[in-house]
């Protein structure tokens, strides 16, 4: 059996959890504790990974794996990119300043993007609020990181595996 790492990271609350939770063909590995930190906005926070399996035919596996969203969890982060063929970076985009988030985000997998590939994937995308898709497309540019940046839905099975498709094609392209 051939295995892949693929690594969901990304701001809090914005769908890695509920990504891995709607492919994965294994129940859920979740890390999830009651949230401390009251100005997440939510009940439950990941503080060291959240994990699961989809079969690619007979012979191949993608292990998926997500980071916690806090900042001060980044030891996790590095410790999940190890080996990881691929990373979607979710953005939420319902928070403060996603473009923020983003640039943290591709700041810290900097090394794993250039290696291997990536989606960025907006998420809770409010058509009417700023930034736009395109704004994401064009800091992506700025930031000289190239990958599809993408709105989806995560909690909805067939986007989430189109995201993964996109993230393999990239794969493919670049061996």
């Amino acid at each position: 059996m051939i295995e892949h790492k693929i690594i969901f990271t990304g701001s809090v609350g914005a769908g890695k959890t509920t990504a891995i939770q709607s492919i994965s063909e294994i129940p859920p590995v979740r890390t999830d504790v009651l949230s401390s930190d009251l100005t997440i906005g939510k009940d439950m926070t990941t503080v060291g990974l959240d994990y699961g399996e989809i079969s690619l035919g007979e012979t191949e596996r993608l292990r998926l794996y997500g980071t916690p969203g806090q900042e001060r969890f980044a030891f996790m982060w590095r410790i999940l990119a190890q080996g990881a063929l691929g990373v979607v970076i979710l953005v939420d985009h319902t928070r403060p300043d996603p473009l923020l988030d983003l640039a943290l985000y591709l700041d810290h997998f900097k090394a794993l993007i250039r290696e291997t590939a990536c989606v960025v994937v907006i998420s809770k995308m409010v058509e009417s609020h700023s930034p736009l898709l395109e704004d994401f497309s064009e800091f992506m540019r700025q930031k000289q990181m190239v990958c599809p940046v993408i709105q989806a839905d995560v909690r909805d099975r067939e986007q989430v595996l189109w995201i993964l498709d996109l993230l393999l094609v990239q794969m493919e392209t670049r061996q």
